[in-house]
């Protein structure tokens, strides 16, 4: 007769089974636990939306106006569903204004896929999953937050985010969202490690906008640096730090250099640009911009003011980021931003929106709204709400031109 098993032994050989489970389980557990963490933060960000956009539809019915039309059918929202529609241009032309090639793809691509097997229409299918994508942004923004500061700092940042003047675009069928959802959590993987993880979703940031650079540069940067000290103290260089830094900006690289091939010329992004009369210019058409807005019209536009404020502060609270000494990944990816932004030429209005995904600039206020009483910071997240909430249908119902 055999030996019976030792009591250990027997445990191990119960467990056995279920052994190949367990990787998927502690995925899926981690998930749930930094799902629970960030509740708070999530409920914050969708009270604040959902006011946005009760306001929006009210205006909207006392203007005698629809609310999904202004959400899922306005100004750009058009462009992505006419790419997913009927795809790209495959002609430069000289018309301005018109070459959808200045679009990048991921966000039509998406919305096509969805639509191919959900009921209901492209334009609805772009809205929903602007939201979908902008509630993974807000737990992303959490989670950076939280990863430096602590919860109440990421609850408040994610929350900020919702209440920034523009935010009414997160909702809309536009890029920002999905943006900020693979920027915010390509960060957080590059502040705890998973440089794979880092690397790849740079990547499909890098096909989503042109500012896809400025997160294709902080990953590739942060590998960079760690293979610098790795190589200072005489380690090798790792395999997944290196192919994060060359898999970062394939996104972004990728997309210019097809549409070059598309167009038969080295050039062909910065053509359509052009196009579009967007050029970098490092930054001299802005500031002409603003001494004319500021010093030169009697009666300027308030939401050009506004989007004008918004710049001002942005640069102020990129310098603070900096005092605070910020992670070097957000830092560079709010510098290029920035860069890429006020050095742009061309059109003027859509800054704002432009800056959206550049949370780690909210970081300051958050901590110092954190460090406030309750009551002070309070007021000042009620009133940036009630401010975000009331500029966000002013936007889509008063300013005649897109955000």
């Amino acid at each position: 007769m055999p030996p019976t098993a030792p009591p250990a032994t027997a445990a191990r050989s119960r467990t056995a089974v279920p052994a190949a489970r367990r990787p998927y389980e502690g995925t899926r557990g981690r998930l749930a636990t930094s799902l629970r963490r960030a509740a708070p933060a999530l409920a914050g960000y969708v009270a604040v939306r959902l006011l946005g956009v009760l306001v929006l539809a009210h205006w909207a019915h006392l203007k005698g106006h629809g609310l999904w039309p202004a959400l899922a059918t306005s100004w750009d929202s058009r462009w992505y569903l006419e790419i997913a529609d009927s795809g790209y241009d495959s002609a430069l032309g000289t018309a301005h204004n018109t070459n959808n090639l200045a679009f990048f793809p991921l966000y039509p691509v998406l919305v096509k896929a969805v639509a191919g097997v959900t009921p209901g229409s492209r334009a609805s299918v772009g809205v929903l999953l602007a939201v979908a994508c902008s509630l993974v942004a807000a737990w992303g923004v959490f989670a950076v937050g939280d990863r430096l500061y602590g919860r109440r700092v990421g609850t408040l940042l994610a929350v900020l985010w919702g209440c920034m003047p523009v935010a009414i675009v997160q909702w809309m069928g536009y890029t920002e969202s999905l943006f900020t959802a693979l920027t915010a959590w390509a960060l957080y993987a590059v502040l705890t490690g998973r440089w794979l993880w880092a690397g790849s979703l740079a990547a499909l940031a890098g096909l989503t906008r042109p500012t896809g650079v400025a997160v294709a540069a902080a990953v590739s940067v942060a590998a960079a640096v760690a293979l610098f000290r790795s190589w200072r103290n005489g380690g090798r260089p790792h395999p997944a730090v290196l192919g994060s830094g060359l898999i970062a900006p394939l996104g972004w690289s990728g997309y210019i250099a097809w549409v070059g091939v598309r167009l038969g010329r080295w050039d062909g992004y910065l053509a359509v640009q052009k196009l579009w009369l967007n050029e970098w210019d490092g930054g001299a058409d802005t500031l002409r911009q603003m001494r004319r807005l500021l010093l030169y019209q009697s009666k300027p536009h308030l939401f050009l003011v506004v989007v004008t404020l918004v710049l001002f502060l942005a640069v102020a609270l990129f310098l603070l980021c900096a005092a605070e000494r910020l992670p070097l990944p957000l830092l560079v990816f709010t510098g290029v931003l920035l860069l890429v932004v006020l050095g742009s030429g061309g059109v003027y209005f859509p800054r704002a929106r432009f800056l959206v995904p550049g949370f780690p600039l909210l970081l300051p206020v958050a901590l110092a709204v954190a460090r406030a009483r309750r009551l002070t910071g309070a007021l000042v997240v009620g009133g940036t709400a009630l401010s975000s909430v009331w500029f966000g249908a002013y936007m889509q119902l008063i300013w005649p031109g897109p955000p």
